[in-house]
């Protein structure tokens, strides 16, 4: 039986899970990014029980297919934007179709519903994170990184992340290299 938790990755909210899990006498069969497979069906008192330590933990089990969809293609999404080092060849949107299994535009007009926001605009904003992350803490230029995230062109790229942010790339990693020499000569 799977079990979908919202949290993000980290090796303390897994163990926090297994833990709690544990405790209940529910064995743990995998554990990733948002969802716990368990080899037994918990009991209802189990899965309330669950249900209130993982809160104590700012942890969350979700119950409905609404809530557990989205938060399967915000994970899907973290994945591929945050912890893979090339993103997917095809379309994001062919790639959380077939990672999810579902038709993309399902997945869509779900995201949008429940949101209140695109998710074409969710997957540009992470994207705008993993150009920021990159500037800041890579030695890549605009052109690397351009090519890197599949963006068709390094004006693409700036216009985009203007929009979201306000700032020119350059003017972003220049605020970092200010940061740096100002703390320097503290």
């Amino acid at each position: 039986m799977k079990l979908f938790i919202k949290y993000m990755v980290s090796l303390r909210c897994k163990m926090i899970v297994k833990s709690e899990l544990k405790k209940l006498g529910l064995s743990v069969q995998s554990i990733e990014l948002g969802m716990v497979e368990i080899l037994e069906t918990p009991a209802t008192e189990q899965h309330d029980k669950l249900k209130i330590n993982l809160t104590k933990f700012g942890l969350e089990l979700l119950d409905d297919k609404k809530s557990i969809l989205i938060s399967r293609i915000k994970s899907a999404i973290i994945d591929m934007m945050h912890y893979h080092d090339a993103l997917p060849l095809m379309n994001y949107s062919d790639y959380l179709a077939e990672k999810l299994g579902y038709d993309y535009k399902y997945l869509s007009n779900m995201f949008s519903e429940v949101k209140g926001m695109t998710l074409q605009k969710y997957i540009i904003l992470h994207k705008i994170e993993k150009v920021k992350e990159l500037l800041l803490y890579q030695e890549l230029n605009l052109t690397e990184i351009a090519d890197k995230l599949h963006y068709s062109s390094v004006a693409h790229l700036s216009n985009q992340f203007k929009k979201i942010t306000g700032l020119s790339p350059s003017f972003y990693k220049k605020m970092k290299e200010k940061r740096t020499v100002n703390l320097e000569n503290i």
